[in-house]
């Protein structure tokens, strides 16, 4: 019998939503690096109705570039140029005291339509950006300039490969905290609204990773090496935010 994404229910934190799902997506080649970064550096950027969720006391902000593959609304079918694009994330944990889940300082798209759709129906802080990306074996070449008008500039550049066997990180291990997330959440004219995705458990890697440029964040980085996990893909589902 043929399963779908939707039938892998056990893991999750809380019940799915009632209504329909309406976009699918397909993220590949997914790099986490994350760098514990001091609460007071990233409390101005959180809205009022949501907290810094924390592991251990220690807040943490991650990058995360990764290919985005087969994007398109429920009932019909993907279309190349719009459905298969580099994306990269900045983010940090939150909590609105009943969902964990996800705010994103800034995600950039080499895709003009797709960023449009971000910011003006999923109301992020999507931008235009150059993003080259070469998969040779399991190495990604992986760039980022951002070009979007008025935006501050930001670079990302790095080589990175996972290093180990899979494995399915374990509940109330750090792995767990930083990628087995059921939301995100955002503002629409200073409302909080939060949108909900499912997927099967991450099956993840532990990776090596050169990074030569990374401005993407915008505060400075601790002086640190980051905690870097892999994912080669995952299917997802989306539902309009709430």
């Amino acid at each position: 019998m043929k399963h779908t994404i939707t039938d892998y229910r056990e893991h999750r934190p809380w019940p799915m939503p009632s209504r329909p799902w309406v976009m699918f997506q397909r993220w590949e080649h997914l790099l986490f690096a994350h760098w514990r970064v001091p609460a007071d550096v990233l409390t101005p950027y959180i809205p009022t109705g949501l907290n810094l969720d924390t592991y251990e006391g220690q807040a943490y902000v991650g990058v995360v570039p990764f290919l985005m593959r087969n994007i398109h609304p429920r009932g019909l079918f993907p279309v190349p140029y719009l459905s298969h694009f580099a994306e990269l994330n900045v983010r940090t944990y939150v909590t609105d005291g009943e969902k964990r889940g996800v705010w994103f300082f800034s995600l950039d798209a080499a895709n003009p339509i797709g960023v449009w759709l971000g910011r003006n129906w999923f109301h992020l802080p999507y931008f235009n950006a150059t993003m080259p990306a070469d998969i040779q074996g399991e190495t990604v070449y992986y760039g980022c300039q951002r070009t979007h008008r008025d935006a501050a500039p930001a670079t990302f550049n790095a080589t990175y490969r996972p290093t180990s066997s899979p494995f399915f990180a374990q509940a109330g291990t750090l792995e767990h905290f930083l990628t087995e997330r059921y939301c995100l959440y955002t503002t629409t004219g200073g409302r909080l609204q939060r949108g909900e995705i499912h997927h099967a458990p991450w099956s993840l890697q532990h990776a090596d990773a050169t990074i030569t440029a990374n401005t993407m964040p915008p505060f400075a980085l601790p002086d640190e090496s980051p905690l870097l996990i892999y994912a080669a893909g995952i299917d997802v589902v989306v539902w309009p935010l709430a």
